[in-house]
């Protein structure tokens, strides 16, 4: 890859930030170090076939001051979140950190250890106890929880429990409502599409180094193991409900819709602990994530702060979250409390005003300030999420795509807007040259949209991608933001080497395995090619001989209808099949094996003939 230096423009803003931000308070190391007690001795965790899945020595390199290459601020987050290892929190409390993108969490009970939120792999689960265990002793795990719904905080969790092992004692698996919906339809439904933006919104191809992939400010990046689910045990439906699990008690309050569709918070009487799940981190999260998400509503997330500090503000000595470095004391906890709350708070009421004024969302974007007190807290800088996109997205979740203008209600798609751009300028080689201009005096966001233009009108130009990536590279250089950072470098990886598609998964066996069976016809249906379907009217029945259950399916006008209901006979086509063979059935296996049939299979030969499965190596930075 032909990287390049930062440019005088990125070097001056990088100074200017170094000099406006309290560089001197070293709070947050002080207490990134507080209780630790050990770390790997081989810090490369392998799968089953040896190859690395996690390896935290590949951060080694984050220490001392920034290089030109990195923002600054950025820089120091990346120091704090790459510390890897165990940490006593307080006696009996612990949290092994810098494993994967998330914290692992235990809670030693009576009788044995609770986990809470086993990472996003297998193998880093299984390495984050046995470290626990190492410095704690070979104490049983007796429940596991998971605050949320999103992969970084259950995919590990067959790393520590084996539901197969009949002589394994019997594990709780403690989760909000709605859990395994959300969990498993987040990663099926857009799964593909989100998969490989999530390999630019991690950096997951990029080399790690200063000119590369130096952390995402939530954690360093995801963890390339075997990911997996497990159907919870207790269902927490309401705040004040609680729950004894081997002598610890568990005080929990509901925070749906906030960081995630399916989330809770928890408190520990014994330890004198509030455990804030992900909403209340020390960064600007994420109201519309970049690889794709439903957005949040950040002022149902700003009341769960509140009610959080008036419910716990005054029981609480520590207070852990399942990313980053907990926070000690009663006052520091209710003033962090308050700072995430006002935060969250202050982005959606000031959005409202400004949209109410007739601003779109790029325009209030642009301008919008944030307090001074809360500019001058590092846990609200947009390492994660940011101001800029967080303000769009609240747009979008009151307004929607449309800002309101008819000459936007229907514009030409990118490609062909692009050709029209390109000759009104007076051609690729026109643009080129006022992309440069862009590039020299430091203005890489015009460069940037010039190019875009540019390269999805003429993709093959070799000049117009070489420019391009190059202006990414700086744009990258100067972020603060460390999904940004990556997004801009992966953009400029693609351009200088070729698409490197999604470099990791989330739909693993274990998760498939536990979709329910109107969610299998859901994932289905949404790959129905419509046009080649819409001639095609078939019927036929499906009997789950494992769960009991009967539907009715119908493929009419492109659209695929499940109904729940037994099979009267007269439907041309009838299947009997257990759950995980119509899963194999449904990803092109029609063998007869395992399969009953009776009536015309012919029925499922067309239907499978306009199943159309999505591409996980769709271009993003090219047309």
């Amino acid at each position: 890859m032909q990287q390049k230096d930062p440019t005088p423009s990125i070097e001056a803003a990088h100074r200017g930030l170094s000099d406006s931000l309290p560089f001197a308070d070293t709070a947050d190391f002080d207490a990134v170090e507080r209780g630790f007690l050990g770390t790997l001795d081989d810090p490369a965790i392998r799968n089953e076939a040896g190859e690395v899945v996690w390896d935290a020595s590949t951060y080694d390199f984050v220490q001392g001051e920034a290089p030109g290459t990195v923002n600054p601020s950025l820089w120091r987050q990346s120091k704090l979140v790459a510390r890897h290892g165990l940490f006593e929190v307080v006696e009996g409390l612990y949290q092994v950190r810098g494993l994967d993108l998330s914290v692992m969490s235990f809670i030693e009970s009576d009788s044995g250890v609770i986990a809470v939120d086993p990472l996003i792999s297998a193998e880093t689960a299984k390495a984050a106890l046995a470290l626990y265990r190492k410095h704690r002793g070979d104490r049983p795990l007796v429940a596991v929880v998971f605050t949320h719904s999103h992969i970084d905080h259950f995919g590990g969790v067959l790393g520590i429990v084996d539901p197969a092992d009949p002589d394994s004692p019997r594990v709780d698996i403690i989760a909000p409502h709605g859990f395994l919906e959300h969990a498993i339809a987040e990663n099926v439904y857009a799964g593909t599409a989100m998969a490989r933006r999530a390999g630019y919104m991690y950096g997951a191809a990029l080399d790690r180094g200063p000119s590369g992939q130096v952390g995402a400010g939530l954690g360093q990046t995801t963890s390339t193991g075997t990911p997996g689910i497990l159907v919870p045990t207790i269902d927490v439906r309401d705040t004040g409900e609680t729950h004894t699990i081997d002598g610890v008690e568990f005080e929990f309050q509901m925070a749906p819709n906030t960081e995630a569709p399916s989330e809770m918070h928890f408190y520990l009487p014994r330890y004198r602990a509030l455990c804030m799940a992900e909403n209340a981190t020390h960064t600007l999260h994420n109201l519309l994530t970049l690889r794709g998400a439903l957005v949040r509503d950040p002022h149902v997330w700003s009341r769960y702060l509140s009610e959080a500090i008036e419910r716990y503000g005054d029981r609480a000595d520590v207070l852990f979250t399942s990313h980053h470095w907990p926070t000690w004391g009663g006052d520091r906890i209710v003033h962090f409390l308050g700072v995430q709350r006002d935060l969250y708070g202050y982005l959606h009421d000031q959005t409202l005003r400004q949209l109410n004024k007739g601003l779109t969302g790029a325009e209030i974007a642009e301008d919008f300030r944030m307090p001074p007190a809360l500019e001058a807290e590092w846990s609200t800088r947009g390492y994660y999420g940011s101001v800029s996109h967080n303000v769009k997205a609240i747009y979008q979740r009151y307004m929607g795509w449309f800002d309101g203008n008819p000459a936007r209600l229907w514009p030409h798609p990118p490609q062909a807007q692009a050709e029209r751009y390109v000759a009104a300028i007076g051609g690729v080689e026109r643009v080129i040259e006022l992309a440069q201009q862009a590039f020299d005096e430091g203005d890489f966001r015009w460069a940037a949209t010039l190019l875009d233009h540019a390269v999805f009108a003429d993709a093959g130009n070799a000049a117009a991608k070489t420019l391009y990536a190059d202006t990414l590279e700086q744009l990258g250089y100067g972020a603060e933001n460390g999904t940004w950072r990556n997004f801009f470098l992966s953009g400029a990886t693609e351009l200088r080497e070729g698409n490197f598609g999604t470099p990791t998964t989330t739909d693993a066996p274990a998760i498939l395995a536990q979709l329910s069976p109107e969610q299998i016809f859901d994932a289905v249906s949404i790959t129905v090619d419509g046009p080649k379907a819409w001639d095609l009217d078939l019927a036929f029945d499906v009997t789950f001989t494992d769960l009991g259950r009967s539907f009715h399916i119908t493929l009419r006008n492109g659209v695929l209808i499940y109904v729940e209901k037994e099979p009267d006979g007269t439907t041309p086509l009838r299947l009997s099949l257990s759950k995980p063979r119509f899963l194999r059935l449904a990803g092109g296996d029609t063998t007869s094996d395992g399969l009953a049939v009776e009536g015309d299979l012919g029925i499922l030969d067309q239907l499978t003939a306009v199943l159309d499965a999505g591409d996980p190596d769709f271009e993003i930075v090219l047309p």
